[in-house]
């Protein structure tokens, strides 16, 4: 019997983990970087062990660091999570030689399929080799690993070396294996996977389909459970498929069979060897703990002949501190407060209070909801988020809400170019029109209701500004006999934290959270801007600022002060957050300054470059 367990992993799949570890009476042992000292996985563990080092090269990716941590914290078993060394087969095996028990398939198993061209090549699959033009689009992808990185579409030739040299760079950084390789690049499909659970005793269970085709960047942002319209008979090929891919390497534990699907047929994309980021929508429609069962399965217990029954349907969103609107650019900052209304599960490695870095990815939780029919569970968390507390930096919220609102996935038509047909409609700005007034009324309740000395003569009108995605909004209010006002608005109540409005014989209510200079109204994150702002530092036209805090992991080859460059070429690469931002150049002209070197660390603002020519100011950031 497994008695403590360690997660070599850190955020929401550590604390995951370690839920179910408590339910079953199980000890468990945290690992942490120095960026995540104070992390709640760190916090919430009965132990903790100190990776010294904030990046992941330093911490979560030293299996020999990992090992020596669960010795020394007295674990007699591994759990990796998924990313970092989950699909690592020398962790796997440094694992089991140290004489602790690993909760995941056989070494061998991992090798077989972690390398997305050995598993093509043993399920009769070759990846392209000699690309012409009559193969584009293709994809260039790394070997190892997942959740995006290492991958590029390739739609033009000229474009190819370019997109391997990206690969391999972020694929080494990301997995410390630089193999890429190409594959056909399918548009408008479906990506659908298969969760497959087996053990030691010859049982495989297929457990259902997930269709995981919203994507941004590679990364699946909303995933549901079973995948919605397929055929029965496509279904139980994906099933038939997956059972077979787990049989040729004598697969023990949780997996993954991903697919895409394309005109009524399957095309095999790999196999995931560990537990997959939407497992919750599985578990919620079969009614199981995966977690649970891949402790008994380690522990050499049998799985029943067959899987339990699906019921109902179960859709999650993964909520991203990021800005969808600006090339998904990640944010960091303090998280005041996150909170879903009862009835949705919430899968997270932060708490109130908790500070997002720049070391790790950008997702801050999962949430999901489960319904008897598939149109319910939309609803149910698209009503779930639009009401939720998510109060700090900002998020890809809104654009969760309006995705799953959006006529194309209600229907069940969407596939994976869903973000790249709808991401301005779905980004653009349309903040609450009564918002910046409940704000205005709730900040001059704080302030005592009043500024000044009654007269008999009408008062002057209050000015209050906001920004509010981006736009500056200013409002306009009165101190009267009997209270505030505003025109075409009834206040009917104005405190600190909650202003109630009506207009057109309609009362909404707005609760109010103010941090500092940050206010958050019902949904709408404000900043309250300066009544007399102070000037602002100047910069040159055609400067590149760091649009977020981050690191320089490339300088473009042959980039000096001097050089003439092109409107829109790659200058620099900054990585923040587990994804890599290209820094183009805003116009055609010289390159007159160059701050940036491999290595250096950066915050937002930090001047980069800057080029002189017909330029507007910032960076280009893709």
């Amino acid at each position: 019997m497994i008695a403590s367990v360690l997660v070599a992993n850190r955020g929401e799949i550590a604390c995951r983990v370690f839920r179910t570890c408590r339910e079953s009476g199980i000890r468990t042992v945290a690992v942490h970087s120095d960026a995540d000292a104070n992390a709640l996985h760190a916090r919430v563990a009965d132990a903790a062990v100190r990776l010294p080092g904030s990046t992941p090269a330093e911490t979560y990716l030293r299996g020999e660091a990992i090992v020596k941590a669960a010795l020394a914290a007295g674990a007699d078993a591994v759990h990796p999570g998924y990313g970092f060394l989950s699909e690592n087969a020398g962790f796997a095996r440094a694992v089991r030689d140290a004489g602790l028990v690993w909760i995941g398939p056989p070494p061998e198993a991992i090798e077989a399929m972690a390398s997305k061209t050995r598993a093509k090549e043993l399920l009769g699959i070759a990846p392209l080799t000699d690309v012409t033009e009559a193969d584009l689009p293709v994809l260039v992808k790394a070997a190892a690993g997942g959740g995006g990185r290492g991958m590029r579409v390739v739609r033009d030739l000229a474009d190819l070396d370019a997109a391997l040299t990206a690969a391999r760079a972020e694929a080494t950084s990301a997995f410390g294996d630089g193999e890429v390789f190409v594959e056909p690049y399918l548009e408008n499909g479906r990506h659908v996977e298969v969760q497959i659970l087996a053990d030691t005793h010859g049982t495989v269970w297929a457990l259902g389909t997930r269709d995981c085709s919203l994507q941004r960047r590679h990364q699946k942002v909303i995933e549901e459970a079973p995948a919605p319209g397929l055929a029965p008979e496509l279904t139980a090929e994906l099933h038939d498929l997956a059972v077979r891919a787990a049989r040729a390497v004598d697969y023990v534990g949780a997996g993954t069979v991903e697919f895409l699907v394309a005109d009524g047929t399957a095309h095999f994309l790999e196999m995931n060897t560990r537990l997959q980021v939407e497992h919750p929508v599985t578990e919620a429609v079969f009614g199981i703990d995966l977690v649970a069962l891949q402790l008994r399965v380690a522990e050499g217990h049998a799985l029943e002949s067959d899987p339990p029954r699906a019921r109902g349907h179960a859709v999650e969103a993964r909520l991203y501190a990021e800005d969808p609107a600006h090339g998904w650019a990640p944010q960091t900052g303090r998280l005041h407060r996150l909170a879903v209304p009862d009835g949705i599960r919430l899968d997270t490695g932060y708490t109130d209070g908790d500070d997002i870095g720049v070391h790790y990815d950008a997702m801050l939780a999962k949430a999901v909801a489960h319904a008897p029919t598939r149109a319910e569970a939309v609803r149910r968390l698209a009503g779930a988020l639009e009401r939720a507390a998510v109060h700090g930096p900002a998020t890809n919220r809104d654009l969760l809400v309006r995705s799953l609102r959006h006529e194309e996935f209600t229907s069940g038509r969407m596939d994976t170019g869903f973000y790249d047909r709808h991401l301005a409609d779905l980004t653009r700005p349309a903040p609450d029109p009564l918002a910046p007034l409940a704000a205005a009324l709730s900040d001059a309740a704080v302030h005592g209701g009043r500024f000044g000395g009654w007269r008999n003569l009408p008062s002057q009108p209050q000015v209050r500004r906001y920004a509010v995605a981006g736009e500056e909004h200013e409002v306009r209010y009165h101190h009267t006999r009997t209270g505030l006002t505003a025109e075409g608005v009834r206040v009917v109540q104005a405190c600190p934290d909650r202003v109630v409005l009506e207009t057109d014989g309609v009362q909404r209510p707005f609760d109010i959270a103010r941090y500092g200079d940050q206010i958050h109204v019902n949904a709408t994150r404000l900043t309250a801007l300066p009544r007399f702002p102070d000037p602002t530092t100047q910069h040159a036209p055609g400067s590149l600022l760091a649009p977020m805090p981050g690191t320089v992991v490339r300088v473009a080859e042959g980039l000096t002060e001097g050089t003439t460059v092109q409107a829109g070429q790659p200058l620099l690469w900054l990585e923040a957050m587990k994804m890599e931002h290209r820094i183009t150049a805003p116009a055609t002209g010289t390159l007159t300054a160059l701050n940036a070197e491999p290595g250096r660390q950066v915050e937002v603002g930090a001047l980069l470059a800057v080029v002189e020519g017909d330029a507007g100011q910032g960076a280009g950031l893709h």
